[in-house]
């Protein structure tokens, strides 16, 4: 039986996958936390595992071919923004006023990164975030123009683009019941290259009737994203607000640089901490420097993929 996102009340156990170092490299990637929501629970699991693999193909050919983890997490996170099943790019949630805003981030492991909120133009938000990082001299932007992103050389869309019809009716039964929002979806992906290199791309449509102008943790570097060579790149996915407070995935880095954590008692101590204790729900995926990956979640269900020592595993 499906669980629904609405039905959600409070966190489960943690549950955490632990992958030693494969191919060289290492590619996860996540497409949300929680549950599914009740308009698309008809499309069944065969779906989400075929957009998750695509997914996974396309960030894994650039690692196969040695390309860099950045360019990897950007290919991977395209991907899951051109589905319309995940809560990003086309088939994000819908605003209180019907409309889509998206936010985005990038970081590589040598400390760069690019973030933006409250996206209404670009095709794919995760690129618009990497040219933040390197194209302005800046690292968040708010509401990036449709010029500006045309300018950078990436693809626009109207809003038509992005709204969807299981969306449309989600919002019109959370409105209807007055029902708590789910806070859960979001896509990201993690990556460790062949040249040792780290890298994290998460991308959201937000929570759905969301208030225009709300920023969740997806482009708050350290909160839903961040990365550092030598010790691991991370994504998240849950309640956003959460994930500020605790500065989840910077927590995780922290612990294994101050306290000599390794990734998955790192990992566990911060859901743990920042997460259950606070009756937040949630998950990750992240890849240490050795590209040794973790996998962890404390909400009821999480849609993740990456390789073990058999090959593909997709969670859904």
């Amino acid at each position: 039986m499906p669980v629904h996102e609405e039905a959600i009340a409070r966190p489960a156990g943690i549950r955490l996958w632990d992958v030693a170092p494969q191919n060289g490299f290492a590619l996860a990637l996540h497409g949300g936390a929680g549950g599914l929501i009740e308009e698309l629970s008809s499309e069944g699991t065969d779906a989400f595992e075929e957009g998750l693999a695509i997914a996974h193909a396309a960030g894994r050919a650039i690692l196969e071919r040695g390309g860099h983890a950045l360019d990897a997490v950007c290919a991977t996170v395209e991907q899951l923004e051109n589905h319309r099943l995940f809560n990003a790019g086309r088939g994000a949630a819908l605003t209180a006023l019907g409309g889509v805003e998206h936010d985005a981030s990038v970081m590589d492991g040598s400390g760069e990164a690019g973030a933006i909120a409250a996206s209404r133009h670009a095709k794919n938000p995760v690129y618009v975030a990497r040219s933040v990082m390197e194209k302005s001299p800046h690292l968040f932007l708010v509401s990036p123009s449709k010029e500006m992103v045309i300018d950078w050389g990436h693809e626009t869309a109207e809003q038509e683009y992005f709204i969807t019809e299981p969306r449309q009716r989600q919002l019109a039964r959370i409105q209807a019941s007055q029902l708590v929002a789910p806070r859960h979806g979001t896509v990201g992906a993690v990556a460790r290259d062949s040249h040792g290199r780290v890298a994290a791309a998460t991308s959201t449509g937000g929570m759905v009737n969301q208030q225009l102008g709300r920023v969740g943790d997806t482009p708050i570097i350290g909160a839903g994203n961040y990365a550092r060579n030598e010790f691991a790149a991370i994504s998240c996915t849950g309640e956003g607000e959460a994930f500020i407070r605790g500065v989840v995935a910077y927590d995780i880095v922290a612990r294994m640089r101050y306290l000599g954590s390794e990734l998955p008692e790192a990992v566990a101590a911060t859901i743990e901490t920042e997460l259950t204790a606070n009756h937040s729900s949630g998950g990750l995926v992240s890849v240490g420097g050795d590209g040794r990956v973790v996998v962890a979640h404390n909400s009821p269900r999480m849609f993740a993929a990456f390789e073990d020592e058999n090959g593909l595993v997709l969670l859904t």
